[in-house]
């Protein structure tokens, strides 16, 4: 008898472990993976549709919450300006990475989610092609 409940035991186990190996995390599908962000009382909308982003900011991200809004505000100042000067050289810089500028007024309040979602796109971008953004490491 007690070498029964091992034997079902050793095989509940094996069979817990092998059902993770059907899943897929770390898919590059483009279905649902557009992020929108967005204030409609500012009017403005941002979508950003590059595979693996969702993926990214709902797994790999740090918590919203983690960095201040002061925090985010003045770092997306920063690589806001780096990354529209990247969109105007497209002979020096991949025009297929930087397409198009982001009209981000450092004077308007977007609020925390935008600024968290931008800022952990720049993370992503930096990740994903190997970029690297001139952002003073103090401010």
């Amino acid at each position: 008898m007690k070498y029964l409940f091992y034997i079902c035991f050793l095989g509940l186990f094996i069979y817990s472990c092998s059902s993770t190996r059907d899943r897929n995390l770390g898919s590059n599908d483009t279905i649902n993976d557009t992020v929108r962000i967005s204030n409609d009382s500012l009017e403005y909308e941002i979508l950003i549709i590059d595979p693996g982003f969702s993926y990214f900011l709902n797994a790999v991200a740090r918590p919203e919450g983690y960095h201040s809004l002061s925090y985010l505000e003045s770092k997306n100042r920063f690589l806001v300006n780096d990354y529209n000067q990247r969109v105007r050289m497209p002979q020096q810089y991949d025009p297929q990475i930087y397409e198009m500028e982001i009209n981000y007024d450092p004077n308007i309040d977007y609020g925390y989610e935008v600024n968290y979602k931008l800022y952990n796109y720049f993370v992503f971008l930096s990740r994903k092609y190997n970029q690297r953004f001139s952002v003073p490491t103090r401010l």
